[in-house]
């Protein structure tokens, strides 16, 4: 059965994958980035255990770097994303992936890559909790998020650089450089605080985020496009499985909000902001 299902896959890889990415980093199997993901996992599970009996890590100055290298990486991502693509000429309704070795076609496919990368630099995040004894940030949907991340985008790279299916990315880029920020300045102290009026929006821009991609993948359905219709299903379930998780987190701190106003004490970090979830990161204040 084993041997089987190799050589399916191989037949799948030499007809449909991208010639262009055969020879990239982490691109000629899946192996390393599995062996990567069995380690984050495997840290996740020892980490707290070797953490349990000593004093948390402050981290401060380290996670500072970090926060700004995102914010960084982030924008980054989403001006190649734009000048790919979808600022240049991009179709938001049906648009096939450019196979081309054109520089515009290399440029997405390029960007696709270091998408999927990043997936592999957040994992950090979770170290960061470990380290600072932060493990009831780490639930379940943060750890499933960070492990599946590089299995999707690696396929992704694999299959379909660029096109459609980028879109979610370039909207998560966006998403993921406001969080940056925000994380950011919420590390530097309680005196940053009074910058972080647009905390609140947050939410709502990560429910409109999943809400786009829903509404984008949905359309395609609709109409004729050649584009690999198992890619718009996976994504479009994504979107719809964290915006109804997203619509749930922000009902919750409403009503939270209004216990508040009355008396009731409402659950949040040491330094005030509210825990939630983005993608399978809770907010979190470093």
């Amino acid at each position: 059965m084993a041997a089987q299902f190799l050589q399916w896959w191989d037949d799948v890889v030499e007809e449909y994958g991208d010639p262009r990415v055969a020879d990239w980093p982490l691109m000629d199997s899946p192996r390393t980035g599995t062996i990567m993901v069995i380690i984050y996992l495997f840290i996740v599970w020892i980490g707290p255990k070797l953490m349990k009996n000593r004093e948390p890590f402050s981290l401060k100055h380290v996670i500072a770097v970090y926060n700004f290298s995102m914010v960084v990486l982030s924008w980054y991502l989403l001006w190649e994303f734009l000048m790919g693509g979808w600022g240049t000429g991009y179709s938001y309704g049906c648009q096939v992936v450019d196979y081309s070795d054109s520089p515009q076609a290399l440029r997405m496919a390029n960007c696709c890559w270091w998408f999927y990368f990043s997936k592999f630099i957040e994992m950090l995040d979770t170290v960061f909790f470990i380290l600072r004894k932060k493990n009831r940030q780490i639930s379940f949907l943060h750890v499933f998020h960070h492990a599946l991340m590089p299995f999707s985008w690696w396929i992704g790279v694999k299959f379909v650089a660029g096109g459609f299916g980028t879109f979610h990315a370039m909207l998560n880029s966006w998403i993921h450089f406001m969080m940056y920020i925000y994380y950011g300045l919420s590390g530097l102290g309680p005196e940053w605080q009074k910058y972080l009026w647009w905390k609140k929006y947050m939410t709502t821009m990560q429910l409109t985020q999943f809400f786009l991609v829903m509404v984008h993948c949905g359309q395609l359905l609709f109409i004729e496009c050649s584009y690999p219709k198992v890619f718009v299903w996976i994504i479009g379930s994504y979107g719809f499985i964290f915006f109804w998780m997203f619509l749930h987190f922000y009902i919750q701190s409403y009503s939270k909000g209004a216990k508040a106003k009355s008396g009731t004490t409402t659950t949040k970090s040491e330094n005030g902001v509210t825990n939630g979830v983005d993608g399978g990161h809770h907010v979190k204040s470093h």
